[in-house]
């Protein structure tokens, strides 16, 4: 069985990850597997792959926008909490959390114990050894398509640096399955920039790598 899960949304970015590690590390105790794209098909199909891999560890890695200044287009950051948005009710300006609702992602309102998940989440982050570390990262049920978006955001969870679409959903089901879950993204774009000619993907992807071979050696 794999000691380490390693997750990444599209074949795409399997592709490349697989590409820029299996040259430079041991895999042999690594399962490299795609989650899918999107909050859905992320918390499907990381429960599935948790339950049948029975990992030590998952950790999972991609692109993300950047929410912040200071993180690079084309660097690669681990993130220490995960928290979710676009799950609760209203939209735009009328926007609710599922938390600002006091309605749990999972375990019951009133039972704020080691069963009850909020809107956030907290990540193994491996101390000083994984920096540079991001801080919050926040999953979107829909990218930022312009500023107005991302603003949105940034008036729910003002300490974001970046946004994904997939990390809250890997995040419950490690809580869910009790195994540690580490998040590394490389930042792509500027979140609400959707002119890809002004993205780094593989130069992010890249970045992303090397950190798990960091994390992995």
């Amino acid at each position: 069985m794999p000691t380490t899960l390693v997750l990444v949304p599209t074949p795409f970015e399997l592709t490349v990850l697989r590409g820029a590690l299996e040259s430079r590390i041991d895999l042999s105790r690594v399962k490299l597997d795609c989650c899918g794209f999107g909050v859905i098909a992320a918390a499907a199909r990381a429960a599935q792959l948790i339950s049948v891999s029975s990992p030590d560890r998952v950790i999972l890695a991609g692109i993300a926008g950047t929410l912040s200044d200071r993180l690079q287009i084309g660097h690669a950051y681990w993130f220490s909490e995960v928290a979710a948005f676009g799950i609760g009710a209203g939209s735009g300006e009328q926007f609710l959390t599922a938390g600002e609702m006091n309605w749990p992602h999972w375990g019951a309102p009133a039972q704020p114990d080691k069963d009850h998940i909020g809107d956030v989440i907290s990540l193994t982050t491996g101390g000083d050894s994984r920096e540079p570390n991001a801080g919050m990262l926040v999953t979107a049920c829909a990218a930022s398509a312009d500023q107005a978006d991302v603003d949105l955001r940034l008036a729910k969870v003002s300490t974001a640096a970046a946004e994904d679409m997939e990390g809250f959903s890997a995040a419950l089901a490690g809580r869910l399955y009790d195994v540690p879950v580490e998040i590394v993204r490389g930042i792509s774009n500027n979140a609400g920039d959707r002119n890809k000619e002004n993205w780094k993907i593989r130069d992010a992807l890249n970045a992303a790598a090397e950190l798990i071979i960091r994390a992995l050696t």
